[in-house]
């Protein structure tokens, strides 16, 4: 288990957004409902921060514990590559990063930042870019390369709808929808983003009173009542097979999910030559990710992906799905696995 922890990597995701866009809210959101995730923050900015209730003035390189196992550390972007080393480092035991940008920060060289990083226990998480509902349209006004910012973002939070009647509120989603095309778009108020939509749960012990791994199925039927959750909203369907998946039609299925699914993970099942290893899914929005495994002893090589979005229509996931399984003729050699590989981190 220390050996599994040493090698793990850890995924680093960018909050993005124009100033008052509610960056700040949605980061204490997830510090407050973690779901007992262990999140190391930090915040790309100047000037006085307040997370969760604690002062985190504009200090280079100065880092607060918050009590829940989640650390916090202010910086500016020319020690940023620093503090990953530190969260990063096995003694934090940190699972994930998120990096609150400055409002007036270019997503792009943050993205360059995390990409170019030397350190081999990080990953880039993609990049969650949030959006102001209420003053979108002056802020494209007064700043429109904000247009460009949200085109790189895999995910986009639609925020402060709760402040829009229907009609605006469509108005606005219409917009955002023709600046970022298929990226998926969640509307929310209150920076109110689910931990789970972003990263995983970690599986820490096998006491089951204590933190563990849900599976979506248990996270979106716990046998409580669950109308008021974050995740009352959502959809989620299982997807099946214990046939190899052809690995250009897999890819290409990740590339165009249909409706907006904001979170899948799972195992996949390629059988390629030299390839004979489990790969483990995780996408946030369109932001993908491919790691090779070893199947644990025993454990079935099939292919199992768990969706959760809005409008999602099963019936027609599976379709595409299972239109993934290879068939006679498809490519078996190393060459089959290239669309893989672009998604694939290099350890």
């Amino acid at each position: 288990m220390a050996r599994a922890r040493e090698d793990r990597q850890i995924p680093v995701v960018l909050v993005s957004g124009f100033l008052g866009s509610g960056k700040t809210t949605l980061l204490n959101h997830l510090l407050r409902n973690n779901r007992g995730i262990r999140i190391g923050v930090v915040v790309n900015d100047f000037g006085s921060i307040n997370i969760d209730s604690m002062m985190v003035a504009g200090q280079v390189d100065s880092m607060v514990s918050l009590g829940n196992g989640c650390l916090c550390c202010a910086v500016d972007a020319a020690e940023m590559d620093t503090m990953f080393d530190a969260l990063a480092s096995s003694a934090s035991n940190i699972d994930v990063i998120v990096v609150e940008a400055s409002g007036l920060a270019e997503p792009r060289n943050l993205i360059r930042l995390v990409l170019a990083s030397e350190n081999r226990r990080i990953v880039y998480g993609g990049l969650v870019g949030v959006v102001d509902g209420v003053e979108f349209a002056g802020t494209r006004r007064s700043h429109p390369e904000i247009d460009h910012h949200l085109r790189l973002a895999d995910l986009v939070v639609l925020n402060k709808i709760d402040r829009l009647d229907s009609a605006e509120r469509a108005v606005v989603r219409d917009v955002v929808r023709d600046i970022v095309g298929e990226v998926p778009i969640l509307e929310t108020a209150h920076g109110r983003v689910d931990a789970q939509l972003l990263f995983d749960v970690p599986e820490r012990t096998v006491d089951r009173t204590a933190a563990r791994q849900l599976s979506f199925d248990e996270l979106l039927y716990e046998e409580d009542d669950h109308s008021s959750h974050l995740h009352a909203g959502y959809s989620t369907t299982t997807l099946f097979s214990d046939e190899p998946m052809d690995p250009r039609r897999f890819v290409e299925l990740l590339e165009n999910p249909s409706g907006d699914v904001y979170r899948s993970k799972g195992f996949v099942h390629f059988d390629v030559d030299g390839y004979r290893g489990k790969y483990v899914l995780n996408t946030v929005g369109r932001h993908i990710r491919l790691n090779s495994a070893r199947w644990d002893p025993g454990e079935v090589e099939a292919t199992r992906i768990v969706l959760i979005g809005t409008d999602i229509d099963a019936e027609y996931a599976e379709v595409r799905f299972l239109d993934c399984v290879r068939r006679p003729g498809d490519a078996t050699d190393a060459s089959a696995m290239l669309p893989v590989h672009r998604y694939t981190s290099q350890n």
